[in-house]
């Protein structure tokens, strides 16, 4: 696995490459780019307005930053998964109007399954054209803090990161060959290892510990939630917790 990430602030750069002895999932390149803007004065809602209308993932043009992130498959053009991150000087009420707007516009339907909206958060799911998606809003010193996500169904199933229905998939490997095993779930996985040969495995929803087993010695544990039609990937990278990728 070759693990990119970007960041901008003006002309800044710079790339992170992987170092390390890891559990990896084979073949993923992860992007990020973000961006300050001037402090704008408090909107209503009537003011919301998008900063691009035809972009695919919308955030209003009063916002103060924004970021985005992608998770590609090296060999799929299409992402796995694209994130926004925005902080925008309006209320979460006129936030979340702007969002239901703009992903109705977009052919997004809201789904009943979990939602929740209070008046300090709100996390909805979402039907969008490509697959699903999730919309979560929150407070934080005066601003809205928005994040959204859209997950690609296309892009998974064809890089074999999506799951079997209802449940929820791992994806994971080893750099060094046959030394390693990951124990979770009462089950003891031997690693094949070597780049780019992820092996997967499909859990019911919930919350698991899991070790990994470098030549017989407890060298990671950790825990990991998940929910059906998730895809992660389970990296030993420092204190790197486990990524969603799907």
């Amino acid at each position: 696995m070759t693990t990119a990430r970007r960041a901008m602030r003006g002309p800044a750069r710079w790339l992170l490459p992987l170092c390390g002895l890891a559990l990896l999932a084979g073949g993923l390149v992860a992007a990020s780019a973000g961006r300050w803007m001037p402090h704008p004065s408090p909107q209503t809602s009537a003011a919301l307005t998008p900063a691009d209308p035809d972009a695919d993932m919308p955030v209003p043009k009063q916002h103060n930053f924004s970021s985005s992130n992608t998770t590609h498959v090296t060999g799929i053009e299409i992402p796995l998964r694209v994130g926004l991150e925005a902080h925008v000087q309006a209320q979460l009420s006129d936030v979340l109007a702007f969002y239901r707007t703009e992903l109705a516009k977009r052919g997004w339907e809201e789904k009943p399954d979990g939602a929740v909206v209070a008046a300090d958060h709100v996390q909805l799911a979402f039907a969008s054209p490509k697959g699903p998606a999730t919309l979560k809003l929150g407070r934080a010193k005066d601003e809205t803090i928005v994040s959204l996500v859209q997950r690609d169904t296309e892009a998974a199933a064809k890089a074999n990161f999506l799951p079997i229905a209802g449940q929820a998939r791992l994806i994971f490997g080893y750099l060094a060959p046959d030394v390693a095993s990951l124990v979770i779930n009462d089950q003891t996985i031997k690693i094949a290892g070597g780049e780019n040969h992820p092996q997967t495995l499909d859990l019911p929803p919930g919350t698991y510990s899991y070790a990994l087993l470098v030549s017989g010695y407890r060298v990671r544990t950790d825990t990991i939630t998940v929910a059906a039609g998730e895809a992660w990937s389970l990296t030993l990278d420092g204190d790197k917790k486990p990524d969603q990728i799907y």
